[in-house]
């Protein structure tokens, strides 16, 4: 039996959307290309904005792949320079990206512990003579924060109104309600794991049209070149290169279930649920979160190392693996913690039986656990 995935991702997935993979499609065949346009146009309805303004790119590869196709491509070659807010690991993997690619970048550092608000951007982009792109993570699954992306938006184009604003909603999107247009974005990514439940295997960016074809020759890379990749779909329907059939048929299966769960408010609820219970299951337990209720979101959540002399994270790993529960080390800089992802395919008899894992778990370590 499969272990239960307590993570940010990759995670579950539905029985069903595993078995959307069990044939074999070619890359040309017109099915497959009317395939790829309708989840394209599904992903715009869930960003609530259309295709006459806005379009869809999907990549193959992992959710960083597309990050780093949007930096690559859309920030010009000739005093370009990206602004990126940050509190968290996947704040920063966006400036080792830029390192990377030699994309001048101004990292501006926020507390792990509390969100980025419209107010820390105004005062930040402040402080910035020049720049062309600001950047920021909305759900820093490092810690389980949510940004305010609608307000960081409304900052960024007052600050600066010929910016570009990129979020990645990697661990967000499908289950957190965002319109594009009212927060102001430019570009956001995400993939087909994560919250709308898809097996792993390609990422996409939403994008305002015009944005984009305004970027066509800045890419700094072939395979990554988001324009080109565009100009691809545009033209014959088809990848570049060669697809991810099987993730995408899958994809297709789990934008079903999603619609059939209520979509986005529907999944959000179930999510919720799953983290309420999780949270108050832990606290009962003794454990402590990282975050303050105000800056948690509903996603992943963080919590820190017990006190107890008992407590050893490689063991109480290993033993909840031994018991089919896998859960995630921590990525803080400065703290030692552990993260309980809520989302793919999870429901609150999991929830509850994965709290009752770890009190046995913690029992069987020697520690003293609250009650």
């Amino acid at each position: 039996m499969d272990k239960k995935l307590f993570t940010p991702g990759p995670m579950g997935i539905s029985m069903t959307t595993k078995q959307a993979m069990l044939r074999d499609i070619g890359s040309r065949d017109p099915e497959f290309i009317a395939i790829i346009k309708e989840i394209r146009q599904k992903l715009l309805e869930l960003a609530d904005v259309s295709n006459e303004s806005y379009t869809c790119v999907p990549m193959q590869g992992s959710g960083t792949y597309t990050v780093e196709a949007v930096l690559s491509t859309t920030v010009p070659k000739k005093n370009g320079k990206v602004v990126i807010l940050v509190n968290g690991a996947y704040g920063r993997r966006m400036a080792q990206i830029c390192t990377a690619l030699d994309i001048p970048a101004e990292v501006k550092n926020f507390s792990e512990e509390s969100s980025i608000s419209g107010t820390d951007v105004s005062e930040a982009l402040a402080e910035v003579s020049h720049y062309t792109h600001v950047a920021v993570i909305h759900c820093e699954t490092s810690t389980g924060v949510f940004n305010n992306i609608m307000q960081i938006g409304h900052a960024v184009k007052k600050a600066n109104p010929d910016a570009l604003y990129f979020v990645d909603a990697m661990s967000s999107f499908g289950a957190v309600p965002i319109n594009m247009a009212e927060c102001e974005i430019d570009f956001l990514v995400s993939s087909s794991n994560k919250c709308i439940e898809g097996s792993p295997g390609f990422a996409y960016a939403l994008a305002k049209t015009d944005q984009l074809l305004a970027s066509k020759g800045n890419a700094r890379s072939l395979s990554l070149d988001l324009v080109a990749q565009y100009e691809g779909l545009e033209n014959n329907g088809q990848f570049r290169f060669t697809p991810p059939t099987h993730s995408i048929l899958a994809f297709r299966q789990a934008l079903n279930e999603l619609e059939q769960e209520g979509g986005v408010v529907g999944r959000a609820d179930r999510y919720k649920g799953n983290n309420r219970h999780l949270r108050g299951g832990m606290r009962s337990l003794g454990f402590k979160e990282l975050l303050e209720p105000q800056y948690a979101g509903y996603i992943v959540t963080t919590f820190l190392y017990p006190s107890d002399k008992a407590f050893c994270f490689t063991d109480f790993y290993n033993r909840l693996y031994a018991k089919g529960q896998v859960i995630y080390p921590g990525k803080l800089l400065e703290k030692n913690c552990f993260r309980l992802g809520n989302i793919g395919h999870l429901y609150l008899p999991d929830m509850e039986h994965l709290l009752k894992c770890i009190e046995a778990v913690c029992t069987d370590m020697g520690m003293k656990m609250n009650h």
